[in-house]
């Protein structure tokens, strides 16, 4: 009779059809694909000159690489005004998702650790933000921020960008699985106080939720257009979006903003990238999660 190692390593594989695997490996390909073949192509026309983009095979190098050509004219054009714009955007981005992640969590913690009355109605309005789309309140917020006199500010764009419903629905829903109440009990008998609590047990347990966000967040103001073309008329405060449109709105009366424009687009796409290969680590689960059994 042979004995079962109890140490033995489950077998993955069982249960798994050959077929079914070549499907899901051919479906990631795929999206794999229509991901990083616009990446590639953006990377492709940075190489070229305005000639050599609409004369040569689109999804391949020309002969004269021209990308380090291109890079200084866009870092020097207009007396460095891309690295303005790019300063600006990563002051939207970074700013707003990082504050606001941190409202996303403060929101969704208390709506899920706390009962008061109309607890439920309180998320069920601010789960409704998630239904309106942003091009529906950007020009209400134009009216209400030429009232107060900050349109046209880094305030006006800034200010709606502290705003996740989505944000705060996914941390409320993270923070009823993940947050332990016999967790927070231990913490209070110790002493601590609530918002003790939320920034040294909450916040570490929500670590995957609040990378999420932050992600979606910096992505969506990144990749923002309508609400500073809205706000915005001095091009100082432009973002790299509104800006690099300024550009690709003078192609045909100058053809050189071929190079600028992709370029411009060609550094845009780095911050995104930095950021998602930096902080994918923090999506394994939180550090104390499942810490109590």
């Amino acid at each position: 009779m042979t004995a079962v190692k109890p140490d033995a390593a489950p077998n993955r594989a069982a249960g798994r059809r050959r077929s079914s695997t070549i499907i899901v490996t051919a479906i990631l390909v795929i999206v794999a694909l229509y991901f990083i073949v616009p990446v590639y192509w953006v990377f492709v026309a940075a190489t070229k000159t305005t000639e050599d983009l609409f004369s040569t095979y689109g999804f391949w190098f020309a002969p004269t690489f021209a990308l380090w050509d291109n890079l200084a004219q866009v870092l020097t054009y207009g007396g460095g005004i891309f690295v303005r714009w790019f300063l600006n955007s990563i002051l939207y981005a970074g700013v707003g998702a990082v504050l606001a992640t941190y409202f996303a969590a403060a929101g969704g913690y208390a709506l899920a650790k706390y009962r008061f009355r109309g607890n439920n109605l309180v998320f069920g309005t601010i789960l409704g933000g998630v239904l309106v789309p942003a091009t529906a309140t950007a020009l209400p917020l134009f009216l209400l921020f030429s009232q107060l006199g900050i349109a046209n500010t880094y305030w006006s764009v800034l200010i709606p960008s502290l705003v996740s419903p989505f944000g705060l629905f996914l941390c409320r829903i993270y923070a009823q699985a993940t947050v332990d109440d016999a967790l927070l009990e231990a913490a209070r008998l110790d002493g601590a106080g609530e918002i003790r609590i939320f920034h040294t047990v909450g916040l570490r347990i929500l670590t995957p939720a609040l990378v999420t966000v932050f992600l979606f967040q910096l992505v969506a103001i990144w990749n923002n257009y309508f609400l500073p073309l809205v706000m915005l008329s001095d091009s100082k405060l432009y973002p790299i979006t509104l800006g690099l449109n300024n550009w690709l709105s003078q192609v045909d009366r100058l053809p050189e903003f071929y190079e600028l424009t992709t370029g411009g687009v060609l550094l845009s796409v780095i911050p995104l990238a930095i950021a998602m290969i930096v902080l994918q680590r923090f999506w394994r689960g939180g550090l104390t999660e499942g810490a109590v059994k």
